[in-house]
């Protein structure tokens, strides 16, 4: 009997979700499973929410990414925001559980297949100084040390930077969002070497408006990157 072995027969392994007895490790039980909505088929090419109709090689985008100025090229999402995934999500924003970035950043890595390319640079939407000190972590940059990690492209953790504290987005309009991050993220300025001609790979936990994703893509392109697509864990969408 191996290690490993012997570790599940002492600490078998439970749900990541509800701590139910699962036959893997991250794992999520049958009923956690079908409370979370993985995105599968026909999605937006641009920001990966899911959409009604079959899936096809043809790029279709959102009436939001037609609508709203998208200064990234493509992006991707794993779960719909809701039930057990707003719920995972929430643990591992604000519940201290660290290790939800193991099973996500898979998903993650699954959803975001189509629109990896060789070359890119990982890198994580990046917190105030003052809320990761309260927070101990970014949940955004160990979802893409492991997107980098299972891709094999260059991470850089650290590439952007909050220049200022902004207010919480919770509860704000479509339009009180993006007011709320304009200026806010900027290119590391120890790191914009990095930065030039390069595809950037923006990596966070929840895309809503895309109003971070904005900010963040504009400071990656006046840095002069030469593309910028977008992969998140969880999207918030509309009921189809």
């Amino acid at each position: 009997m191996n290690l490993q072995s012997a570790l599940e027969m002492i600490y078998p392994p439970t749900c990541i979700s509800c701590g139910a007895l699962v036959e893997g490790a991250f794992g999520l039980c049958g009923p956690c499973w079908r409370d979370t909505h993985f995105i599968n088929g026909l999605v937006c090419d641009c920001c990966g929410v899911p959409l009604p109709g079959e899936d096809s090689d043809t790029s279709v985008r959102c009436d939001d990414c037609m609508t709203f100025d998208r200064p990234w090229a493509r992006g991707r999402a794993a779960l719909v925001y809701k039930d057990n995934a707003r719920r995972l999500v929430l643990a591992l924003k604000h519940g201290d559980r660290a290790d939800l970035a193991r099973p996500g950043a898979g998903w993650m890595l699954r959803a975001g297949a189509p629109i990896f390319q060789d070359g890119m640079l990982v890198a994580p939407i990046p917190l105030h100084r003052w809320r990761l000190l309260r927070r101990r972590y970014n949940q955004s940059a160990l979802l893409s040390a492991r997107i980098a990690a299972g891709t094999g492209y260059e991470h850089c953790p650290d590439l952007l930077i909050r220049a200022r504290r902004t207010e919480s987005q919770d509860g704000k309009g479509h339009d009180a969002r993006f007011s709320n991050l304009a200026g806010a993220i900027r290119a590391n300025p120890r790191r914009i070497g990095r930065l030039a001609g390069r595809h950037v790979l923006l990596i966070d936990d929840v895309m809503t408006s895309g109003a971070t994703m904005t900010a963040a893509s504009h400071a990656c392109f006046a840095a002069g990157a030469k593309n910028v697509s977008v992969l998140v864990l969880a999207r918030v969408a509309k009921e189809l």
